[in-house]
């Protein structure tokens, strides 16, 4: 991996406003050198399942819930239609821009305000960092019309996990006409459940092979693959994925990814990146009470426990909030993404 951020600042999706172009130059004010595209949550077509859900068989929207229709008279045409258009991308080379698989107008107004304001800058950022929610949340988050996880369905399971490699090519592919070094974080909160009660019978061979799958396209694209969990989840499940960017809630959940220890210094000597999620964006009480000094205390006490050699912890390191900022007040928001850049500051000198 040669790709060293050096403890540089970035962003974890959502942000509270409503003006794609307003998102995009408050981004690029506090992380120039590693900006995202914005989603924003207002809209409810740029919500965490929404926005991705677009194209797959049998995908309902009804009522605001999303769910999918096995039992509509359509449906086996959907999926044949689907696979189709899938391999007509992956074997006969048809274009992906003008495919299902692309944004559509109604989903595309964040990144398409974000290539607009990279390709009109002077000076390119180092990096650009897209994101996509991933397979095990995708696919435990919508159900079926019986309310049935559609994790189970063997035919909506490889759906799922085709529709998001090729959506995650889409935003790399356009991305990298702008810039060489491509980012993409699969975000995927619900992996804070597995293993729970709640998604008891998915074993660990199928979520990790899901979301292998997905991270091997990304890597075999040329991007720089991440998966961001924002709570505490089987760590060593996300490093078996193959991915070159670990991102986790550092301000919360340290203690737990210690008890990975061995294995999160095996990651950092192939020469992988963590991506520090030191400021809190969960709990406003917690984001009013700190500021980039108390942080910075945080992230001593943080890499003094793990105890691998600082220099290369450093050039390995991201600096980015717990998660994203979406359900933030605009004020909290600001004051969020202002100690993300101070802290990178502090931390780089």
């Amino acid at each position: 991996m040669t790709f060293k951020p050096k403890a540089l600042p970035t962003l974890i999706g959502s942000i509270p406003l409503k003006d794609h172009y307003e998102a995009v130059k408050l981004i690029l004010k506090y992380t120039p050198q590693i900006p995202l595209w914005p989603q924003l949550p207002y809209y409810k077509e740029e919500r965490l399942l929404s926005q991705f859900a677009e194209g797959l068989p049998g995908i309902v929207e009804k009522d605001d819930k999303l769910y999918f229709d096995t039992a509509s008279p359509q449906f086996d045409q959907e999926v044949l239609s689907f696979f189709e258009d899938y391999l007509a991308i992956k074997e006969a080379g048809a274009p992906i821009e003008s495919s299902r698989f692309a944004f559509s107008s109604s989903t595309s107004r964040g990144f398409d305000a974000f290539l607009d304001e990279i390709s009109r800058m002077e000076h390119k950022p180092l990096a650009l960092k897209g994101q996509i929610t991933g397979p095990f949340t995708m696919l435990t988050g919508i159900k079926d019309q019986d309310g049935k996880l559609s994790f189970f369905n063997p035919i909506l399971r490889d759906a799922v996990v085709k529709a998001i490699s090729l959506k995650a090519l889409y935003q790399i592919k356009k991305m990298k006409e702008l810039c060489d070094t491509v980012i993409l974080f699969l975000d995927e909160p619900a992996l804070a459940g597995f293993g729970s009660s709640a998604l008891v019978g998915i074993t660990r061979e199928e979520a990790l092979a899901d979301l292998k799958a997905v991270v091997d396209e990304v890597n075999q694209a040329g991007a720089v693959s991440g998966i961001h969990v924002c709570a505490n989840t089987d760590w060593s499940l996300v490093i078996d994925t193959g991915v070159t960017v670990l991102s986790f809630d550092a301000y919360s959940y340290f203690d737990k990814l210690i008890l990975y220890k061995a294995r999160l210094m095996e990651f950092l000597d192939q020469g992988n990146i963590v991506a520090w999620g030191l400021v809190p964006t969960l709990n406003p009480d917690d984001l009013q009470r700190e500021d980039a000094d108390t942080l910075f205390s945080k992230w001593k006490d943080c890499t003094d426990a793990l105890g691998y050699p600082y220099e290369k912890l450093l050039d390995q390191a991201l600096v980015t909030p717990s998660c994203g900022t979406g359900l933030l007040s605009i004020e909290q928001a600001q004051r969020a993404l202002d100690f993300t850049s101070q802290l990178s500051k502090k931390i780089r000198q």
